[in-house]
């Protein structure tokens, strides 16, 4: 065991449990949000998140970030597309898709884009890691393809995605954040 993690261990067991100020249960509590031990001064990245955390503005009632929005016409259009490729006879290396395929992926955008839509917290985080997984496989694609085609339309799908992915990320801390009330 290290230095500094036997100091940590011995803090530990040696400090006070600190009284909660925030009022709020454990389950509210977020990680980074505790306050820092009255002998420490908080760190730079401490510093930077309670800054970001307090220019965040929680949604009124009924409101819905653009990218929220966005994402939502996305999953809505992508759900349609895949119905409507599968309707007109659409093939797959040749062979045609199966319908059971077809329909739980255009299932699953309609459930997102409806989430989405009402700015559920779950929707936006399932649309991310959606985003994520696309991201991934069209990075994979990028090292494997065998023509420029290929590259291209790696890239352009991957961009836009990454875009998008990143403008969630905010409106993902939006939707979480609680009412604030006036003091």
């Amino acid at each position: 065991m290290g230095r500094r993690a036997r100091r940590r261990e011995h803090e530990a067991v040696d400090a006070p449990p600190r009284a909660r100020k925030s009022g709020r249960t454990p389950s509210q509590s977020r990680a980074g949000s505790t306050p820092p031990t009255p002998g420490r001064r908080p760190s730079r990245s401490e510093i930077k998140d309670a800054e970001a955390r307090a220019r965040l503005v929680p949604l009124r009632e009924g409101e819905r970030p653009r990218a929220v929005t966005v994402a939502a016409v996305v999953a809505a259009a992508l759900a349609l597309a895949n119905v409507i490729a599968y309707a007109v006879g659409t093939r797959i290396g040749g062979k045609r898709p199966a319908i059971t395929g077809v329909l739980s992926y255009s299932i699953l955008m309609a459930i997102a884009a409806w989430g989405m839509w009402r700015a559920r917290y779950w929707a936006v985080l399932g649309m991310q890691a959606i985003l994520a997984i696309l991201i991934l496989l069209f990075g994979i694609l990028v090292f494997t393809a065998s023509n420029v085609l290929t590259v291209a339309i790696a890239f352009a799908v991957m961009i836009p995605a990454g875009v998008l992915f990143w403008f969630l990320v905010k409106a993902l801390a939006r939707i979480q954040m609680p009412e604030r009330r006036p003091r």
